[in-house]
């Protein structure tokens, strides 16, 4: 299968939307209107809903789901919306405890998408490590995506709720995909130090895929975000990488050329 272009539309939070050679595929689903859903051991509040409802994504070829364990990757709606997928690609011990579609990769392991009329796609598990050295037992494992059409990794980069760290300086080494959907947001529900990337990580991660073109997501719509997408588009605009990313309207597509 070739395709010239992907489109990707961010619903809110870390979901988005991804269409590609006729293939659907929906990242980290979050549908719940806003609220207060939990104060301990961290404070669970979301400030806004999605752009889109469940029934304007469908249908879908797969879910590309980081982990399961938090409730901003994944809500009560999102939980409800996995079986309709063909197939939901996760961490090992998400998939055992999602069972039914839930497929577990394993880091650099690629599983092929087939589906008549439409080709193959291939999806791979990538590192990713939820906040500093030392946080996985507090975090759980976490797993970023990547998406193939002639090659494994060649199309989208999607990191999952990572820092910058050595596992995502491997991703690049090993991989050269044209979009790099970034889990932004510099996320602090437990302190000063940040879950998810900061401004100074997206621009490590840019620097790292010269090739590609970073896409902001899960930067804003919760409280425990501390770096908005317009923050994050001003840090790079004020090295003079604004080019380098796209900082999207939400429920807005924007195509990219591969």
């Amino acid at each position: 299968m070739t395709s010239a272009s992907v489109t990707l539309t961010l619903i809110g939070g870390p979901t988005v939307l991804i269409e590609i050679g006729g293939f659907r595929l929906l990242t980290d689903p979050t549908f719940d209107p806003p609220g207060l859903y939990r104060t301990e051991p961290v404070r669970f509040e979301k400030t806004a809903g999605p752009a889109l409802a469940v029934e304007q994504v469908l249908p879908l070829d797969a879910v590309l789901l980081s982990h399961d364990q938090h409730l901003d990757n994944l809500d009560a709606s999102g939980r409800a919306l996995l079986p309709q997928a063909r197939a939901v690609f996760t961490t090992p011990v998400a998939a055992a405890r999602l069972g039914g579609n839930a497929v577990g990769l394993a880091l650099f392991e690629t599983r092929e998408i087939e589906v008549p009329g439409k080709g193959r796609l291939l999806v791979t598990g990538a590192p990713a490590r939820h906040g500093p050295p030392g946080i996985e037992p507090i975090s759980g494992d976490v797993v970023g995506l990547l998406i193939g059409v002639e090659a494994p990794g060649d199309a989208v980069y999607v990191t999952g709720d990572t820092v910058w760290y050595e596992g995502v300086a491997e991703v690049a080494r090993r991989f050269s995909p044209k979009v790099v959907v970034v889990f932004a947001g510099s996320a602090q529900p437990r302190g000063a130090f940040h879950m998810t990337m900061d401004a100074n990580d997206a621009l490590e991660t840019a620097r790292a895929f010269p090739g590609a073109t970073l896409f902001a997501a899960h930067t804003d719509g919760w409280v425990h975000f501390k770096e908005s997408a317009e923050r994050l588009a001003a840090a790079f605009a004020s090295l003079g990488v604004g080019h380098r990313l796209a900082a999207p309207e939400p429920g807005r597509p924007v195509a990219f050329a591969l």
